[in-house]
């Protein structure tokens, strides 16, 4: 006779109550930008095509003989970004006590597993949404200073009191001199791994406190950049790709040399800072609509600059909600445009001194598989552990960002 504790009976159990409605309510929930982004779900093979169109036949002369002569030889412009998969994981683990514990009873089971379960999809979509405002760098933020020399643990803070919210205690840090390259930095000489016990997230002086010595062999330095361990370098390439903050090079980005038209294939950048937000706003607007791009219609922001521009607006703000789900939405402002209305929304994710402007329809998520879903290539939710007496549930995700006109966005600094 079957147990009521084995674990296909726990699977069922997990599987009525961790329903694909159930978890993308809650990976929506408070993550904005990518609970509106559009998903495409069916991203299999090597790579995805993404075609754009930057330029259009320069066959046109007032003089006939000229028109004709350049109509042999030009044609439509078009690139072709090829979208590669990246991959982001989050385990949770219950062990073999509880299962016991809780046999014959699948409500006190779920009630000390969803804990755990709860926690991990949180996390993993935290990881994304971030990753999708930033680059595939998969930086956190930044340091404000050198740590004083402690013995045991050490604190450090962060340059950007906003950034605060991307880190959580338990996460295991690796800090770099820079994005990519650079030099990895130790604490003593040696110790270039440290596990956050302490996060003090005061509106100024945010700090994390990191198990482990900091003393005069410690090379930490001001403006080094913060990974998760095992994130560095291979993050979705999010807005920060997308549309970054300096024009692109010629290195190549999913296969394209961006230098043949640097806003078309890049996206604008916009320095707002010390103008008034809704001034600033209505500005990035027109340069993406002079420049010939689709107008935008969503502002992303951090609730910080959200807030200031509700201020800002006084009695002229105008409200609108936005809606992901049938059961998850989320509360924007209405600012006047070029061509219409455009809806501001306020985003935890989003790094507090920019606002990027999108017309979203050409953004979206492409993945193999739902964003965010529970990864069970044997049709089981619940595995055993090879090396633990326990069980474990994965979750993950196989995407990335994609966008079929990025002339039709704009990253707009504004003061943090």
């Amino acid at each position: 006779m079957t147990s009521g504790a084995d674990l296909t009976a726990y699977d069922a159990v997990l599987k009525e109550h961790y329903t694909s409605d159930r978890v993308v309510d809650m990976t929506y929930r408070n993550n904005p930008l990518f609970a509106l982004m559009p998903k495409y779900e069916k991203f299999g093979g090597k790579s995805l095509p993404v075609p754009i169109m930057y330029g259009n036949p320069q066959g046109r002369s007032k003089t006939f003989s000229q028109a004709q002569s350049r109509a042999q030889q030009t044609s439509s412009k078009f690139k072709e970004f090829n979208l590669t998969r990246t991959k982001d994981y989050s385990l949770a683990t219950i062990d073999n006590e509880t299962l016991e514990a809780t046999k014959g009873d699948p409500n006190a089971f779920l009630e000390a597993a969803t804990t755990e379960i709860d926690g991990a999809i949180n996390s993993l979509t935290r990881s994304l949404a971030i990753n999708m405002y930033r680059d595939s760098s998969s930086q956190l933020g930044q340091v404000s200073a050198e740590p004083a020399e402690t013995a045991g643990t050490f604190v450090i803070f962060v340059k950007d009191n906003g950034d605060i919210s991307n880190f959580e205690v338990g996460q295991v840090l690796n800090i770099w001199s820079a994005k990519s390259g650079g030099v990895q930095r130790t604490s003593d000489g040696t110790d270039n791994s440290w596990e956050i016990i302490g996060v003090n997230r005061k509106i100024s002086g945010a700090a994390l406190t990191l198990q482990g010595t900091y003393d005069a062999a410690g090379n930490i330095a001001a403006d080094d950049y913060f990974f998760v361990e095992g994130d560095r370098g291979i993050g979705v390439s999010g807005l920060g790709d997308w549309i970054p903050d300096a024009d692109p090079t010629s290195a190549p980005f999913f296969g394209v040399d961006r230098t043949a038209d640097v806003t078309r294939l890049g996206g604008h950048r916009f320095d707002a800072t010390g103008m008034p937000l809704e001034e600033a706003l209505t500005e990035g607007d027109a340069i993406v609509a002079q420049n010939g791009g689709f107008a935008i219609n969503h502002y992303f922001m951090s609730h910080t600059t959200f807030k200031d521009l509700k201020n800002s607006l006084g009695s002229k703000v105008q409200y609108v909600n936005l809606e992901a789900s049938p059961r998850v939405s989320f509360r924007g402002v209405m600012v006047d445009g070029v061509a219409g209305p455009i809806k501001c929304v306020p985003d935890v994710n989003c790094p507090d001194g920019q606002i990027f402007g999108l017309q979203l329809e050409y953004f979206k998520f492409y993945s193999l598989g739902p964003a965010v879903r529970v990864l069970s290539p044997d049709g089981l939710q619940m595995l055993r552990q090879a090396s633990d007496d326990g069980a474990e549930v994965r979750y993950g995700f196989y995407g990335n960002v994609g966008c079929r006109a990025p002339g039709s966005s704009i990253n707009i600094k504004v003061a943090a």
